[in-house]
C-alpha cells in the first residue's frame, strides 16, 4: 500500500504537524468515510479514536431531558475527540455527522503514545482545543442571549465556512434538532432569512445568497471564535476554493 503522503491532506491540523510529528502519526492513520446523522462516538461511552475530517462536518451534540441540540462543529480545520486529547476517554456529549464525508482517524492509543513522544504534537493539539472550546462557549452566549433568527443566521455561517459551497442541503427538522429548537420556530426563521435576501429555502436545502446580509443578522453572536482560530493557527477556518 502507497504510503499516505502529508502534502496530499486536507485536515489543517494533519498539515500543520512538522515533518517528523507527521511521520510519527503517518503508520497509524486510517481512512473512513461517514455518513449523515452516523455517530462518530455516544454519550458516556468509551472513545476508541481521534477522527480528523477531511470533507463533512462532525457536530457535537448535547442531549438533554428538553430535548438535543448542537454545541459545537467541525470540519477539516480540527479534530473530533478532544477528550482523548485531554486524557479523558468519554464525555456526556455524542458526535453525530452533520454533512457526510472523510476522514482520517488514530487509535486513542497510538495517539497517547505520539503525544508522549512529541510534545510538539501535543501543543499543536491542545492548541485547537482551545479553540473549540472558545466556539462552544460562544454557542452558549448565542443560545442565551440572541433570538433564532440570529442564531440561525450564525450557524448557516459556520455551516457554510466549512461546506465551501452556498448550496446546502439542510431540512427544517435537521436545523431545529441542531439549534435545540422547535420546527415551527426554524420555520419562521427560514421565512425571515429569505424574506431579506439571505438566503433561498427549497425543500432539503439552503442556498446562500447574500453572506454579508447573514452576518449582518447574526451580530456578535458570529465571528468571535473565528477569528481566535484564525489567530491561533494564523489562516481561516474556511479554505480557498
Amino acid at each position: 500500500m502507497a504510503q499516505l503522503q502529508q502534502s496530499i491532506i486536507r485536515n489543517r491540523l494533519l498539515t500543520s504537524l512538522s515533518p517528523d510529528d507527521f511521520a510519527l502519526v503517518q503508520p497509524h492513520l486510517e481512512a473512513v468515510t461517514f455518513e449523515l446523522r452516523e455517530h462518530l462516538f455516544r454519550a458516556d461511552q468509551t472513545i476508541a479514536h481521534v477522527t480528523f475530517p477531511e470533507y463533512g462536518i462532525a457536530s457535537i451534540v448535547a442531549d438533554t431531558g428538553e430535548g438535543r441540540f448542537e454545541v459545537g462543529m467541525v470540519r477539516s480545520e480540527g479534530l473530533v475527540g478532544t477528550a482523548l486529547v485531554l486524557g479523558v476517554d468519554r464525555t456526556p456529549h455524542s458526535c453525530m455527522v452533520q454533512a457526510a464525508g472523510e476522514a482520517f482517524r488514530i487509535g486513542a492509543g497510538d495517539l497517547h503514545a505520539a503525544m508522549d513522544q512529541r510534545p510538539a504534537l501535543r501543543a499543536l493539539l491542545l492548541r485547537f482545543v482551545h479553540t473549540f472550546i472558545v466556539q462552544v462557549s460562544q454557542t452558549a452566549y448565542a443560545n442565551a442571549g440572541y433570538s433564532i433568527e440570529e442564531r440561525l443566521a450564525r450557524w448557516l455561517l459556520m455551516t457554510h465556512d466549512r461546506l465551501e459551497h452556498d448550496d446546502m442541503p439542510l431540512t427544517h427538522e435537521f436545523m431545529s434538532i441542531m439549534l435545540g429548537s422547535r420546527r415551527p420556530g426554524v420555520t419562521i426563521a427560514v421565512q425571515m432569512l429569505e424574506s431579506v435576501g439571505a438566503i433561498r429555502a427549497t425543500r432539503g436545502n439552503i442556498t446562500l445568497r447574500n453572506r454579508e446580509k447573514l452576518e449582518q443578522i447574526a451580530g456578535q453572536c458570529y465571528g468571535f471564535a473565528e477569528k481566535e482560530y484564525s489567530n491561533v493557527f494564523q489562516f481561516p477556518i474556511k479554505r480557498e476554493r
